[in-house]
């Protein structure tokens, strides 16, 4: 077993985990933030997607020793004082989910995008949004949702 020392969700956390153990696993199964998605165990889908300081990164081919000492978000960590961060806000009002599954590591990528500044034209969050796959939805109202999300996190940064 390895020690690793991670700050998730703000908390500092020291785990023990087998030396293969991916992050994902290592969220799910020890810490049970199961928001973080298992699809496809090969960054095809995007389910698994959080933040590793500061950058979006699927955690399902993340070893959790490749992180120790990392701060880590993850979709449960989003939200500020019980409050919906607004992206999420902005999925929900614009419908930008059906059966859920790939939700969280969409808004964790599209919050990711606006972070880094990215352009928040439809044609560009289709291309920031390119490795996180929904089979539900025709991405219309995702890409909505995110422009929505978008504006609201720029107003709450002004």
């Amino acid at each position: 077993m390895e020690t690793i020392e991670l700050k998730i969700n703000g908390r500092k956390r020291t785990l023990h985990c087998l030396p293969n153990a991916t992050l994902v696993e290592v969220l799910r199964d020890q810490l049970h933030l199961t928001g973080t998605h298992i699809g496809c165990d090969t960054t095809q889908c995007g389910a698994c997607t959080i933040h590793v300081d500061g950058d979006a990164v699927k955690a399902c081919t993340v070893l959790a020793v490749r992180s120790d000492g990392a701060e880590i978000m993850t979709i449960e960590g989003l939200a500020e004082n019980e409050a919906s961060h607004p992206m999420q806000k902005a999925f929900k009002a614009c419908h930008g989910l059906q059966c859920g599954f790939c939700t969280p590591g969409m808004i964790m990528s599209a919050v990711d995008l606006v972070n880094k500044g990215c352009a928040v034209e439809p044609a560009a969050i289709r291309e920031g949004l390119s490795g996180n796959i929904c089979r539900c939805t025709g991405y219309q109202n995702i890409v909505a949702a995110v422009m929505q999300g978008a504006s609201e996190m720029q107003e709450q940064s002004s």
